[in-house]
């Protein structure tokens, strides 16, 4: 079961880190952004089994229109809106039509049916802690880990990475120090989808895929994000550790119809015992 919990807490931070990116500096739910991670593990599936492209080719190629897909609808929904002060919930229902309709265009180009992206035998994996990991899960923990810690050092040391937290902080302020809020909006949609993408992948590698994967992935990682205490990377570790390990242990010992439910029980338990998550603090925003 630890191998399991593994798998999950590193792609639930993966995913977390992604949606905090684009939540962070726009303070809106992207629920589009679920769409984004499933059509990245399509596209893989396009070039990967139909067009016959070898996998270093199709899987750079399907981050790169992922997330291409990810900066259009910033520019041309989110940002228009947004110069027309639209509230938060505003933004959030455009952006759940905007899922809608990009999960129905997955269904209609390649159907309801599982996909797989998977070409060779299928391996019995190696032992670990009385568990069998296979290679495509080693590939996914170290992937995540590595892209999380590297997300995390960006946005401390990085000159775009303190942009998107000074316009998560007050974007008015940002703008008259002369940082462009809508460019550093821009860079934060592209990085969130593009590490969105490789989660897709990632996910349709190992347990294949169907159209709306992506929103139960996506929930599992804002429920992270928000246990966790938005802004606080220790806290995601957390928020993600602690849905992970619970929703293994109820599938473990009361059976995996409840995984979706535990996640459920414990965001409700957070939002009311414990609304600011494990960090405990609001983020600080700088008033003129």
């Amino acid at each position: 079961m630890i191998g399991f919990v593994l798998i999950s807490f590193s792609l639930y931070l993966l995913i977390a880190q992604s949606f905090v990116l684009c939540y962070f500096p726009t303070r809106f739910f992207h629920i589009a952004h679920a769409a984004t991670l499933t059509t990245a593990a399509y596209l893989t599936h396009l070039f990967t089994i139909q067009l016959n492209l070898p996998p270093p080719i199709s899987i750079p190629l399907s981050i790169t229109c992922a997330t291409t897909l990810g900066l259009l609808t910033e520019l041309t929904l989110y940002k228009p809106l947004r110069n027309r002060n639209a509230s938060p919930m505003t933004l959030m229902i455009a952006s759940l039509g905007l899922y809608i309709v990009l999960q129905n265009a997955i269904s209609m180009l390649w159907g309801d049916s599982t996909k797989s992206i998977r070409t060779g035998q299928i391996k019995v994996g190696h032992e670990f802690l009385g568990a069998y990991i296979t290679d495509i899960q080693i590939i996914t923990i170290a992937t995540c880990l590595t892209l999380f810690t590297a997300c995390a050092l960006f946005m401390k040391h990085n000159r775009i990475g303190r942009n998107i937290r000074a316009v998560a902080s007050n974007p008015e302020l940002s703008n008259i120090i002369g940082i462009n809020s809508n460019k550093t909006i821009l860079w934060a949609f592209g990085i969130g989808s593009a590490l969105a993408a490789i989660a897709g992948i990632l996910i349709a590698y190992d347990t294949d895929m169907r159209p709306t994967m992506g929103f139960n992935w996506l929930l599992y990682g804002v429920v992270a994000m928000i246990i966790g205490g938005i802004g606080s990377n220790r806290g995601l570790i957390g928020g993600a550790l602690l849905l992970a390990t619970a929703q293994h242990l109820a599938a473990y010992y009361i059976g995996s119809q409840w995984m979706d439910a535990v996640a459920y029980i414990i965001l409700i338990l957070f939002l009311i015992a414990k609304p600011l998550g494990f960090s405990g603090k609001r983020l600080k925003k700088v008033e003129i």
